[in-house]
């Protein structure tokens, strides 16, 4: 049976960690090297970094601090924001990652998933889905989508984030990381429905992003959203959860988790 995997994110800007609600009110939570150590000794089995401006200021990836980064910690790394070209993702991976997260690149160019995914497999490519709820009728609330927003959870677009996650993984997306802007940063709980909703379209892993309160809500995420990873960042920075303690209670509820690290 695999493992479920439990990845502390680490979103960037101006080359420290933040954390905000909603992509807005960021807060200082300090140095990436030093909690990427943190959290790989603690027992993480990946770990995501975002260059979360890199796209709305229109510049490539701090490669540096994603060096810097890598060096500090001997898990697998994830690294998102500002790739647009198939010789960006190439540095990116060359500066330490295992994994390349494109988003608003491949909005604007879903070829680019394809041309990666030749060049490099697609194990190493991750396409990151921000999506945001809103009624598709206003005489029926109930009934719902999720709209795909771009440049850091700045612009909408006319995706579906359903279809869009499809379309991805047919391309050779090998992962999906499907963040609910709703939720991010609210401490109210994962959006289980739309994790849903993207895991039944799809046959490649969904990581599971925004609005984890505490390990309740990454076993909802797999019982009920059928996340094939589960990721959160404040609650991690801010030491109100160990990623120990979510494993505990993932393995309790009879989810399969590696825990040897964790525990030690």
């Amino acid at each position: 049976m695999l493992c479920h995997r439990v990845i502390p994110c680490l979103d960037v800007a101006n080359g420290r960690v933040v954390k905000g609600t909603r992509f807005v009110d960021l807060v200082d939570e300090g140095d990436s090297p030093e909690l990427a150590e943190r959290y790989a000794r603690e027992g993480a089995d990946e770990i995501v970094f975002l260059d979360i401006t890199a796209a709305p200021e229109g510049r490539g990836t701090l490669l540096d601090i994603v060096e810097r980064t890598a060096r500090r910690a001997f898990v697998p790394l994830t690294v998102g924001g500002g790739v647009r070209r198939v010789e960006e993702m190439r540095d990116v991976l060359r500066a330490g990652a295992d994994k390349v997260s494109l988003n608003t690149a491949a909005v604007a160019d879903p070829s680019l998933v394809a041309r990666c995914a030749r060049r490099f497999g697609r194990q190493a490519v991750v396409v990151a889905i921000d999506a945001k709820r809103e009624p598709v009728d206003a005489a029926a609330p109930q009934a719902v989508r999720w709209r795909v927003y771009v440049r850091g959870g700045r612009v909408a677009t006319e995706l579906d984030a359903v279809e869009w996650a499809a379309r991805a993984a047919a391309l050779g997306a090998g992962e999906l990381l499907v963040t609910s802007i709703d939720r991010d940063g609210t401490q109210s709980g994962f959006d289980t429905e739309l994790l849903r909703a993207i895991s039944d379209a799809v046959e490649v892993p969904v990581v599971a992003s925004g609005g984890a309160s505490g390990p309740k809500d990454f076993v909802a995420a797999v019982r009920d959203g059928r996340a094939d990873a589960v990721l959160a960042a404040s609650i991690f920075h801010r030491r109100q959860h160990s990623i120990a303690s979510v494993k505990v209670a993932m393995a309790r509820a009879g989810i399969a988790v590696r825990m040897e690290e964790a525990l030690a």
